[in-house]
């Protein structure tokens, strides 16, 4: 019987992808993971040699998350999608979480913490895991775990450049829960424009695209931001 979890993980010239696979492949012994599916953005010949060395599959299209992730589940073999960012580590014993998860047949998200122990960190992470208990809006740093059926259902990843995370939890309200594991993610952007600046970045893009402003729009927006820092 095949191995029911596919790992989609978008890239993009990802240097601190190491750890995040190495989390992964803890799913080996546990007969949980079925493949690997790297969805990259044009990171050329490193990526491919990375996929051939780890027996990952590789699907390249035009940068965007929203494309990528939406390349990769179409490539899927597995009755259930792990989509997770390349900066981020699962917890030790997370395949156990998940599959205990996967009894409810509901799509889920995981604990979100940074790779940062300060206050800042601990207050935005924190404010990150109420939001996506109270409001059921879970960013992608936290990953998504959704059957393949329920993710076909809503729609799947729309093909947007920016707020793809938040276009598929609200397409999955009411079908997501909390893993019970963690997702330790990079604080490395946060710690360079500053915890309050960038939160509030992130916050004020969140009310834009609530407000109807165009993902294609937001996009520009975010890289103007990290081309001034």
């Amino acid at each position: 019987m095949r191995a029911p979890l596919s790992v989609i993980i978008p890239t993009l010239h990802s240097p601190n992808i190491g750890p995040t696979l190495a989390s992964i492949f803890e799913a080996v012994e546990a007969g949980l993971l079925s493949e690997v599916i790297l969805a990259d953005g044009g990171s050329g010949e490193t990526i491919a040699r990375l996929a051939d060395e780890i027996g990952a599959e590789l699907v390249v299209t035009k940068p965007g998350r929203g494309r990528q992730l939406r390349a990769g589940a179409d490539l899927a073999q597995g009755s259930w999608l792990l989509f997770l960012h390349s900066d981020t580590v699962l917890s030790p014993g997370w395949p156990e979480a998940v599959r205990a998860h996967m009894a409810t047949g509901k799509a889920g998200y995981f604990r979100l913490r940074f790779d940062s122990n300060s206050l800042p960190a601990r207050i935005v992470a924190g404010w990150a895991n109420l939001r996506a208990r109270l409001f059921g809006l879970p960013y992608g740093d936290q990953g998504l775990l959704v059957p393949v059926a329920l993710y076909h259902k809503c729609g799947g990843y729309p093909d947007i450049p920016l707020m793809e995370d938040v276009a598929i939890a609200r397409a999955l309200r009411g079908d997501l829960r909390p893993i019970g594991a963690t997702a330790t993610t990079s604080a490395a952007r946060y710690q360079q424009q500053g915890w309050l600046r960038r939160g509030a970045h992130n916050l004020g893009t969140l009310m834009l695209y609530f407000m109807g402003v165009a993902p294609e729009k937001l996009a520009r927006r975010y890289q103007n931001r990290q081309k001034t820092g």
